[in-house]
C-alpha cells in the first residue's frame, strides 16, 4: 500500500494558489484512476482505490500547509506503512514554474509543510515530487507570493506539470524511484531547464 499526499491550504480562498500544487497535482491523480477523495478522516480528506496494481490512500491533509505532519502521522500509523511507501507532492519556488524533481529523501529546504512531515516521523527518508512554481520577484513578501495565483502564461505550463507529477508518482510505485527520477526529473514541457537552485520555502 502507497500513502500519497498532495500539500496545501483548505478553503476557497488558497484554491489555485502555488503553495496548493500538491493538492491540484493529487486532484490530477485521483481524476485520472477515478478515486474519490473526499472522505474526512485523519484530519484530512481521503480517498481510496488502486492505481495499476498498487492500492493507495490520497490524502489532502486539512491543518493548513505548517502542520501537515499532523495529519500524515495518522494516516501512516492507522494504516502502517513505513515511510518508504509514502510519496509527497508539493510546491517549490527553487524550481521553474512547470518544473518538477522527484527526490529519495531530504531536508526540508525551508519549506514548513516538508520540515512538519519530517518532525512528525522522525525521518527525512521519504520520496516527495516537488512541482516547480517559480522564484518570488524581489522585494515582494514570500508568503504573499506562494499565496498568490499563477499567470495566465504560467497557468498553462502547471497544467502539463500537473499530468507530470500524477505521472511520476505512478512511475515511483511501479517502476521504482530511482527510474522515476531519470525519467521525469526536470520535465518541463514549455519552459527550458535550468540548474538548480537551494529549495526555499515557506
Amino acid at each position: 500500500m502507497y500513502i500519497i499526499a498532495g500539500l496545501g491550504n483548505p478553503g476557497k480562498e488558497y484554491a489555485g494558489s502555488r503553495h496548493n500544487v500538491g493538492f491540484m497535482t493529487l486532484d490530477e491523480l485521483a481524476d485520472r484512476y477515478n478515486i474519490d477523495v473526499r472522505e474526512k478522516a485523519h484530519k484530512a480528506l481521503i480517498g481510496k482505490g488502486m492505481i495499476e496494481g498498487n492500492k493507495v490512500i490520497l490524502v489532502k491533509p486539512q491543518t493548513y500547509m505548517n502542520l501537515s505532519g499532523e495529519s500524515i502521522r495518522s494516516v501512516m500509523d492507522y494504516y502502517k506503512t513505513e515511510p518508504s511507501e509514502f510519496i509527497v507532492i508539493y510546491d517549490d519556488i527553487s524550481l521553474e514554474p512547470g518544473q518538477i524533481r522527484i527526490r529519495k529523501k531530504g531536508s526540508a529546504g525551508g519549506h514548513n509543510g516538508i520540515k512538519n512531515i519530517i518532525a512528525h516521523l522522525g525521518t527525512q527518508e521519504f520520496p516527495r515530487i516537488r512541482i516547480g512554481v517559480g522564484e518570488k520577484p524581489a522585494r515582494m513578501d514570500l508568503a504573499d507570493y506562494v499565496l498568490g495565483h499563477f499567470s495566465k502564461e504560467e497557468k498553462e505550463r502547471m497544467e502539463q506539470a500537473f499530468k507530470d507529477g500524477a505521472a511520476a508518482a505512478v512511475a515511483m510505485m511501479n517502476d521504482g524511484v530511482d527510474t522515476a527520477m531519470n525519467r521525469f526529473n526536470g520535465a518541463a514541457r514549455t519552459v527550458k531547464k535550468t540548474a538548480e537552485k537551494p529549495e526555499t520555502e515557506v
